[in-house]
């Protein structure tokens, strides 16, 4: 009987170290994942703009800076990786965004008969519901890193993580610009 115990207590141990790490690693690949998906919904609204440029170079030639704006915000979504979430680039990429916007909505000011060209209201529908998925892909990522933070830093896994993986922390996307007009702040 006492051998059995013996024999038994290690091999649970081993499995539930396996088991552990096994989740860290599938809470890992599913963060990496939802980061994939925010890039490519943020990479989906570069066809978006390859269509509104030449409808934007044409009714604003002496608007040049939207023309600028949107020639920057493809690059900057060009240029989001893939591999590694940066944060820093996907709020740089946001922010271009609603900088491009609310330079759209002064030439639909200026150029009344934009409102009735219907390629255009097409072009800027499908730039809003582009604006909802990396919304949403971003909340779907936020909600991941919370699951892998929460698996890299609970007892018994952050040691396993320690021991085993290594991994590290990663930061959720914040929108600073949004956030600091808030009126209230959490005390943590």
């Amino acid at each position: 009987m006492g051998f059995i115990i013996f024999i038994i207590i290690p091999l649970l141990a081993i499995l539930a170290i396996i088991l552990i790490r096994n989740s860290i690693v599938r809470h890992y690949n599913a963060t990496v994942r939802a980061w994939s998906d925010v890039a490519s919904y943020e990479r989906q609204k570069i066809k978006i703009l390859d269509g509104l440029q030449p409808l934007v170079e044409q009714y604003s030639s002496f608007e040049k800076g939207t023309l600028e704006k949107v020639t920057e915000l493809r690059q900057n979504i060009m240029n989001l990786n893939l591999q590694d979430a940066d944060i820093a680039q996907l709020q740089r990429v946001e922010n271009l965004n609603r900088e491009l916007m609310r330079s759209l909505n002064v030439v639909i000011e200026n150029y009344p008969e934009l409102k009735a060209n219907e390629i255009y209201l097409k072009i800027m529908h499908e730039i809003e519901e582009q604006n909802e998925n990396v919304g949403a892909a971003i909340s779907i990522y936020n909600r991941n890193v919370e699951l892998f933070n929460n698996q890299i830093q609970i007892f018994p896994h952050n040691i396993i993580n320690n021991m085993l993986l290594q991994k590290k922390v990663v930061r959720p996307f914040r929108d600073q610009a949004v956030s600091q007009n808030f009126d209230y702040r959490p005390n943590f």
